[in-house]
Order: structure tokens, then sequence, then C-alpha cells
């Protein structure tokens, strides 16, 4: 009888099989999945001498108590919707692994970046919405907040802007930054196909033919067009004339080191537009400080954008302000940054938001601040527009100081931090114009 019950429980202590198949499962669940899916009966089976720290107590549970087969079919019905990803939180994507890519040129067991696009949108709409770059928004808001200053500075003192009006750009910047994407792909496919972050896109590996392309292009600017419409004469006639620069932007990286300060002329024209949109003429005591301060921005953000890629620029043969300034960049966008802040403060003056505040206070001397006031020509009403221009040449700052330009992640997430500086900025000029 002793010996039966010793039996007994030596029999319900043993690992089986299908259970350390599960805890292998969750432990390495790439490799697992694989053996759980086509199991090798030939393979000998071998119990582990050290069991997962993480997972003893969950396998320590399940055995003996016949739970784990119910937990093995839970977790075998649901194979087909595992998703082996990790959650990407600079860029928002997923980056999982490619078990033989839809498209041509997508190596099998590639590891990739998998967005929200191949997640949830169909799979012949994939490509296009990868091509418009859909699944990074941080293009998107570059392009909108140069417009959103503006209509914002066009907005009477005392009112808030026309939020008609910054819808509409809002959706123009959408398209115009996707129709832009698509000029880039298609003149590029030879330069992105040489370079690894690159490689991938839909046109440079196959997924998508330079005709579906050229005929994505033509939807976007079709719909950009019915936006363009709903402005005055004055914009329309304004509007268009950026397209000059937005398909001749990728021949530049070819012709000049400097194709980020091109860059900056195409991608802050907003800053004219919105302010004619909402006035109907252009003045060009506002806007132009306006845009030229968005220029030497992206020429900041840009430049580091652009130290990602110098190793297979260098390869290719392209031109960059990054292979340009080298050693020097951060001293060359430190000059970028405060000619994009003191441009801004000229057009806040310009705009009549006020000047000596912001001249007393950058300079941190409260004994200024009490001469302006007895003298009478401190204007307090704008502010909180100089506030935030303080702000965000903190928010440059330490970009500028803590970018590390020899990694490309670090070089990615000050890029992508400068939607604060965006922020910022339209927030400083919209309470100073309530204020006003």
């Amino acid at each position: 009888m002793a010996a039966f019950w010793i039996s007994r429980s030596s029999r319900r202590l043993r690992s089986s099989p299908l259970s350390y198949s599960l805890i292998k499962s969750f432990s390495d669940p790439i490799s697992s999945t694989t053996s759980l899916i086509n199991p090798i009966p030939s393979e000998p089976f071998h119990e582990p001498s050290v069991f997962p720290r993480t997972l003893e107590t969950r396998y320590k549970g399940y055995i003996g108590s016949g739970f784990h087969t119910w937990k093995f079919n839970c977790f075998n019905s649901n194979l087909t919707n595992l998703s082996i990803a990790t959650i990407c939180t600079s860029s928002g994507v997923v980056e999982g692994t490619k078990n033989g890519g839809n498209c041509p040129g997508e190596r099998e067991g590639s590891k990739s970046q998998v967005s929200w696009i191949d997640l949830y949108l169909p799979k012949a709409v994939r490509p296009y919405a990868h091509l418009a770059r859909l699944d990074k928004p941080i293009g998107t808001w570059l392009l909108a907040w140069p417009c959103m200053w503006s209509i914002t500075l066009a907005a009477s003192p005392g009112s808030l802007p026309d939020f008609k009006m910054m819808s509409l750009f809002g959706c123009g910047a959408l398209l115009l930054r996707g129709a832009g994407c698509t000029v880039n792909d298609l003149l590029d496919s030879d330069i992105d196909k040489k370079v690894e972050r690159t490689k991938l896109r839909p046109v440079a590996s196959g997924c998508l033919t330079p005709f579906q392309g050229l005929s994505f292009l033509g939807f976007q600017l079709l719909l950009g067009l019915g936006i363009l419409l709903q402005l005055n004469n004055y914009s329309i006639v304004l509007g268009a004339s950026s397209l000059l620069l937005v398909f001749s932007y990728p021949l530049m990286k070819r012709l000049t080191f400097w194709p980020q300060a091109y860059l900056g002329l195409t991608f802050n024209w907003g800053a004219l537009l919105g302010w004619t949109a909402v006035k109907g003429s252009l003045d060009p005591a506002i806007a132009f400080p306006l845009y030229i301060s968005g220029v030497f921005w992206t020429l900041v953000y840009d430049t580091i954008y652009a130290h990602q890629d110098k190793e297979d620029d260098l390869k290719v043969g392209v031109k960059s302000t990054a292979l340009r300034f080298g050693d020097s960049t951060k001293n060359w966008v430190s000059g970028f940054a405060i000619a994009s802040i003191s441009s801004l403060a000229l057009c806040g003056f310009n705009a009549d938001l006020g000047i000596f505040l912001f001249l007393a206070f950058h300079v941190c001397q409260p004994w200024l601040i009490m001469i302006l006031t007895s003298i009478n020509i401190f204007c307090c009403t704008g502010w909180p527009y100089y506030a935030s221009l303080m702000a965000a040449s903190g928010q440059l700052a330490w970009q500028i100081w803590t970018v590390d330009l020899s990694s490309r992640d670090d070089c990615n997430r000050k890029f992508v931090s400068n939607k604060w500086f965006g922020a910022i900025v339209f927030s400083g000029i919209l309470v100073g114009r309530l204020t006003s």
C-alpha cells in the first residue's frame, strides 16, 4: 500500500511534456510557439534542470492540478491571435518579428517595426498608408504648427482663432505631408534601397510599383486641392506655389549640403499661408519673421534627425547638414535656435504682443522691469507669449545639450520631441492673443 501511494505521488509531481511546453511558451514565445503548433514526436523530452524564476510559482501551481490542460487549450485556441511584439514608446509603433513579409524585399525572419497599420488596416491598403507615413505623425505635427501659429496670430485681439480654418489646415498638413513623402520615396527609391533605415519603404522594397505610387500621389493632391479651393484667391495662388518646393526638395540632397534649409522653406510655408487665409493679404512685418523662425527651427530638428543616416549618406553619396557640420553640429544648431527664438520675438513685437517685458525677463534684471514700469513703456499684455518663448528656448537647449549625435535612437527621440516646442509656442500665442 505504501509503495502504491509513493508511486502515485511521484507520477503527480512529474512534469508532463505538455505543461513544460506551456511554460516554455511564456519564457520564449517565438521558439515555443512553433513547437506547440508543429510538435516533433521523435524528439526526446528533457525536463528543465532549473525552472525560470519568474514562472516558478505558476509552474508549480499547475503541476498535478489538472488545470494546466485547460490553460493550454485556452492558449492554443488563441494562437492565431498571438502577437509577438513589444511596445516602442518613442515612435508609437510596435516592434515585432516578421514571418515572411507581405511585400517583396521583406526577408523572412527579419526584424522590423510593425505599426497599427499592419494590425488594423486591410492588407491592400497598408503599403499606401506606410507610403504616407500615417503611423509616424511627427511630420504632420511639424508641418501643422507653423500654420496654427500664423492663424492664431491673425486672430483679433481678445478672440479665439478660427477653428474651421485650423481644421482645414490640419487636414491639409496631413495630406501635404503624405504627398511630400510619396514624392520623396518615388525620387529616392534608388537611395532608399541602400540605407538601412529606409530600405523597407514601400517603393524601395517593391511593395508598390512607381506607377502605383504616382497614382496615389495624384489622389492625395486631388484631396489637397479640395481643401485649398475653400480658401480665398490670394491663398489659393500662394498655396499652389508651394508645390514647386515640395517636388524639388528630394533633389536637394544630391546638389547641396543644405537640404535641411530647403526643407525649412517647404515645411514652414504654412506660416505665410495661414495669415493670408484669415486676413486675405500678407503682412510681411509679421508673417516673414514667423516664416524665418520656422526655417531656423527646421534646421535645428532636421540636422539632428540627419545624424541618424550620416554613415549611410557617406556610402551612398548624398549630402546633409549633419555631414557639413560634423563635430561642430551643436555649435551650429545652437546658433539656429537663437535665430529662431529671436525671429519669434520680433514677430510678437510686430504683432503688438509687447517687447519690453520679454527683454526684461530675458536678461533677468528686476531693476529693468521697475524702470520700464515707472516710465510707462512697459507693455504687460503680451507677457504669456514671451514667457512661452523662454520655455521654448529651454526645450531647444535641452535638445541640443543632451542629444547623443552618435546614437540613432537618441537623435530620433530629440527629433520627435519638437512637437512639444511647437505646442509651447502655440500656447503662448493663443494666451497672448486672448489677453491682448
